[in-house]
């Protein structure tokens, strides 16, 4: 049942409207005793579910009694991060979700679904795994609190994959993204319909429902003054308000090209990207747009680290980022990939397949540690100097030469018109 919509693709939702909003969803649930919110973490600070969840807090009160943010394969939030996302809210009421432990498995999605939606590629069956707050902690209410945004992994972000994923297992995590990897990202991106959604959407409806989650969703764009601005909020039980909340996202999240574009510089906010884990979105967002032989230039003073997990960052360093028939060559002679497919497929989604090249200016990592990746270095001093964001504005630039700007690729997606259509 949709709950909610509210859309302003030309203009903005104000705060006001927003509180405002929120009061009247919450009026609509009824009188829950025991509320769980799932909201996103750090890496999605701009899709508004932190005021959001500071809202409910405001409304529910005590009721309100534990927050559980998706961080799926990332470092649990800190303090510091928690007071900058949630505000008000409560930080003794916050937990941390483990993706190797408390975890309840609902069950398999069969091998025989797998191998249809993988079109023979993959055989074997999926567990949907949820943390056990989902299942044990009493809840009469969980509210699932995200953006829909185009996304490498599963074509669109969020709904339930900010249950399965975001608070999923490491087995559940691992396949969805190798699934959506073998499958190939450019098919998939800014699609409402693909194959791991499909596999979130079998478990959802033969797993799940006995648990009570209403979603709530926000897309967000750029204004007319280049700031971010909430476009779209919906509220609902099924699928309708995800499918809503995508058309609105392809509306005015989806930059559509026609010309390839031969240099792309990218920025990442040091607030918001610290990992290559994280700021590959540079690479996902913009491939279908970079002409063959073109450049990505990654402007990343934050990053320091390439996997978000101790292991994960591990596995990085020692493959790096290669093609895909590499990746998968890899993961039939390596044990350790073979138990880490979720890494596998992060390592073909960094990669150019060979068409582009790829600079990285991180803030914290060497030139050897990124070009034992497979990426180019740029130091990022010399480079801001040359491509300062400061000054470049999004979109296309003729200083200091002839380029590309995008000051966070994590808000949309681009695309050159015959590359995408051809995908």
């Amino acid at each position: 049942m949709l709950y909610y919509a509210k859309e302003k693709p030309n203009g903005a939702i104000s705060d006001e409207e927003l509180a405002q909003a929120i009061g009247e969803i919450v009026e609509r649930l009824g009188d829950a005793k025991r509320v769980l919110a799932i909201p996103p973490d750090m890496t999605r600070y701009h899709s508004r579910a932190g005021r959001i969840t500071e809202l409910l807090s405001g409304l529910y009160g005590e009721r309100l009694s534990d927050v559980l943010p998706a961080i799926g394969t990332h470092y649990p939030m800190t303090s510091d991060e928690i007071k900058t996302m949630y505000g008000s809210v409560p930080i003794e009421k916050f937990r941390v979700h483990s993706w190797r432990e408390d975890l309840a498995t609902l069950g398999h999605v069969p091998a025989e679904f797998i191998r249809e939606v993988s079109e023979g590629r993959l055989d074997w069956d999926w567990p949907a795994q949820v943390n056990r707050l989902l299942t044990d902690g009493g809840h009469d209410l969980i509210l699932s609190v995200g953006q829909v945004v185009p996304h490498e992994v599963i074509g669109m972000a969020n709904y339930n994959k900010n249950i399965f994923i975001g608070t999923g297992g490491r087995e559940a995590i691992n396949k969805s993204h190798y699934l959506g990897a073998v499958y190939g990202m450019e098919r998939m991106m800014g699609r409402a319909d693909t194959p791991v959604r499909r596999v979130l959407n079998y478990a959802a409806e033969h797993f799940a429902q006995d648990l009570p989650v209403v979603y709530i969703l926000t897309v967000v764009g750029r204004g007319d003054s280049g700031g971010l601005e909430l476009k779209g909020l919906y509220a609902g039980d099924d699928a309708e308000c995800y499918l809503r909340a995508c058309e609105l996202s392809l509306e005015v999240n989806f930059t559509m090209l026609d010309e390839p574009l031969e240099k792309v510089v990218v920025y990442l906010d040091p607030q918001e990207f610290r990992s290559t884990w994280l700021g590959n979105k540079s690479i996902y967002r913009t491939r279908m747009a970079i002409a063959d032989g073109g450049e990505l230039i990654v402007l990343a003073p934050g990053v320091r680290e390439f996997g978000e997990d101790h292991d994960i960052d591990r596995l990085i360093r020692k493959y790096g980022y290669f093609t895909t028939p590499e990746i998968l060559e890899l993961v039939e002679k390596n044990a350790d990939l073979q138990s880490a497919l979720g890494t596998a497929a992060h390592l073909i989604h960094g990669s150019s397949e060979g068409r582009f090249k790829i600079t990285y200016c991180p803030g914290g990592l060497s030139r050897e540690e990124i070009e034992k990746a497979n990426f180019s270095y740029g130091e990022i001093d010399e480079m801001t100097r040359r491509y300062d964001p400061a000054k470049l504005k999004d979109g296309w630039n003729e200083e200091p030469e002839r380029l590309y700007f995008i000051s966070n690729p994590a808000v949309g997606l681009w695309a050159y018109r015959q590359r995408f259509n051809n995908s």
